[in-house]
């Protein structure tokens, strides 16, 4: 147990595993050929498959099995020859036929796993238990129906990926790390596109605690449907802090599914949790197994994408990123792509990863929103970094022009141009400004020539001022040491 863990939790030791869904992007359902796509007015995108009308049986979707391989490849797991879909019985008003179809003691991802960067730059590798493919069901809709639940069956047949993990997370920040780093997996592979408030990626949270140095597990509690980052912290959080309380108040854990609610911060019971047998899992007798050659494993294998730690490592060995500047791009797939673009456009890496990582993704977290709606795009972004590499302007006044952009004043060079920031790099016209802030300041000046460093900061600063920041500060250094001679 990490020190860390020990000063916040004090003698218990906290145990985690997390159940991630990942809805797999194929535009038709696991089972019918009805659309996945987003967004469709209620029971508009279901066949007679996803109603269960009698007779009607289920046809794989070969896209699905192709993109749980795809996933198995990239963590190094076992693909399985041979996995079974089984029927998963239970009954909630938005399951028409009464049953999942699941994937149970034959799913067709084994045993892998997945390395996490701890907060003190330490890795730490997470067991991954299986990977198995499964339906969605559909959404019971409560609200506008004056006491009465509508149905909506657009969901019904959307296939899902369930990633389930070991116990091996100690606390909710490894927890987060680790649902962060199969996020992006999904997206680089192309098998999920990680949109969590359209439920395309949650997980449900297992949770128990355990007196430190303890072997046997506690009771877990299952925290469910879960669908952001955030949440997710707060929720195994407040779920800790709950089940201590009631351990050291003389209470017992139960095992129960709960839910999180993120206005009042609290989990609160749904249900007690059924066992596994309670569910009368038994294959389905409509599919047949689905069987995987090596010749097929080695084919998805081959064509796996640049997954995000050889791109990092990439970025640090060919590009001479910071770990930390290429391990920031990287983490996510649509802000690597965004970097490739200015680093292309404008041949400087090193500065095009230092405006991404700092000012750009200031803004993004300052607004909330991701690099995809970002009202500035890549080739745009790239031509303000241009402005500064070509000395047109400074990059303090490069802030004030991407401050302009944001808010939809045009490019880069209008900006420029409509505000007269272009850069001075006239020399004659630096060194008037720079003898006359030496002929208004002589015995500061004196103090300069004497020894005292500091004082070289007023100088620039007050060129700068006099300048309107548009003196190109490089000059404005050499001129005022040429003055020192």
């Amino acid at each position: 147990m990490s020190s860390a863990m020990n000063s916040e939790w004090g003698k218990w030791e906290v145990v985690i595993g997390l159940e991630i869904h990942a809805q797999l992007a194929t535009r038709s359902k696991i089972f019918s050929g009805a659309s996945t796509a987003y967004g469709a007015e209620p029971n508009t995108q279901t066949s007679v498959v996803d109603i269960a009308l009698p007779g009607v049986l289920p046809v794989l979707n070969k896209e699905a099995v192709h993109m749980a391989v795809k996933f198995g490849m990239a963590i190094d797991a076992e693909v399985a020859d041979r996995s079974v879909f089984a029927r998963k019985n239970y009954f909630y008003p938005d399951l028409p036929k009464g049953y999942q179809i699941s994937q149970f003691d034959l799913p067709i991802v084994g045993l892998g796993s997945i390395d996490i960067e701890l907060e003190n730059g330490d890795k730490k590798t997470i067991g991954v238990t299986r990977a198995h493919l499964e339906e969605d069901a559909g959404k019971s809709l409560h609200e506008d129906y004056a006491g009465m639940t509508g149905i909506d069956l657009n969901r019904a047949g959307t296939p899902l990926l369930e990633i389930v993990s070991e116990p091996d997370m100690r606390s909710a920040k490894e927890a987060v790390a680790y649902m962060k780093k199969i996020h992006t997996l999904v997206q680089y592979i192309g098998i999920c596109d990680g949109n969590m408030q359209e439920g395309s990626f949650r997980c449900d949270a297992n949770v128990s605690v355990r007196p430190a140095g303890q072997e046997e597990y506690g009771t877990r509690a299952e925290l469910k449907n879960i669908n952001s980052f955030r949440f997710v912290e707060r929720a195994i959080n407040i779920e800790v802090e709950r089940q201590i309380d009631l351990i050291e108040d003389g209470g017992e854990v139960v095992q129960e599914t709960r839910l999180y609610d993120s206005v009042k911060n609290e989990t609160r019971s749904m249900r007690s949790k059924e066992e596994a047998n309670d569910y009368r899992y038994f294959p389905d007798p409509d599919l047949l197994p689905v069987m995987i050659t090596e010749e097929y494993r080695q084919q998805v294998r081959a064509e796996l994408p640049e997954l995000p730690e050889q791109k990092q490592q990439r970025y640090i060995d060919e590009l001479s990123l910071s770990a930390y500047d290429a391990g920031v791009i990287t983490a996510s797939l649509a802000l690597s792509s965004y970097f490739d673009t200015v680093a292309e456009k404008t041949g400087d890496a090193k500065l095009s990863a230092n405006w991404i990582t700092g000012e750009l993704s200031a803004r993004l977290n300052r607004e909330e929103i991701e690099i995809d709606k970002a009202p500035v795009d890549a080739e745009a972004f790239a031509q303000l970094l241009s402005r500064i590499s070509d000395n047109t302007i400074s990059g303090k006044i490069a802030k004030d022009v991407l401050d302009a952009m944001w808010e939809g004043e045009g490019s880069a060079d209008d900006v420029i141009e409509s505000k007269g920031l272009k850069q001075i790099t006239d020399t004659g016209a630096i060194e008037a400004f720079v003898d006359e802030v030496i002929a208004n300041n002589p015995s500061q000046f004196e103090e300069l020539k004497g020894g005292k460093d500091k004082m070289m900061g007023f100088f620039v600063g007050q060129v700068m001022k006099m300048s309107k920041g548009k003196a190109n500060p490089a000059q404005v250094n050499e001129l005022i040491r040429s003055k020192m001679k």
